[in-house]
């Protein structure tokens, strides 16, 4: 029963996370990163995401037109460098907004 319990708990932890991952990854691309160094960076402030859901993100958002990205080489591989354009900026102040006011609502149901 306990790893039932631990499997239901797991599972409605990734629910909670996959909601917030696009406002993670839009508040990490206000300076241009490429794919590596976003998962890096997301992972040192505690919101690690796996390859097969960022870059599918990372595409789908460029797609939407939020991001822009272009192809660098800097001694190494070429690399895709994405970053927030205007309409993707004006999206993070939105939903970062959003986001205050989820969690006021949330702190005082749980509270």
């Amino acid at each position: 029963m306990v790893k039932a319990n631990e499997d239901a708990v797991a599972k409605l932890d990734t629910e909670l996370r996959r909601g917030a991952v696009v406002l993670a990854v839009l508040s990490q691309l206000r300076t241009a990163q490429y794919g590596y160094s976003l998962r890096q960076a997301l992972a040192q402030r505690g919101m690690p995401i796996e390859e097969g859901t960022l870059y599918p993100l990372l595409r789908r958002l460029e797609e939407q037109g939020v991001l822009a990205s272009d192809w660098r080489i800097n001694d190494g591989p070429p690399r895709r460098y994405y970053k927030l354009n205007p309409r993707g900026t004006r999206l993070l102040a939105e939903l970062t907004t959003n986001w205050h006011a989820l969690v006021a609502t949330m702190n005082q149901l749980v509270d």
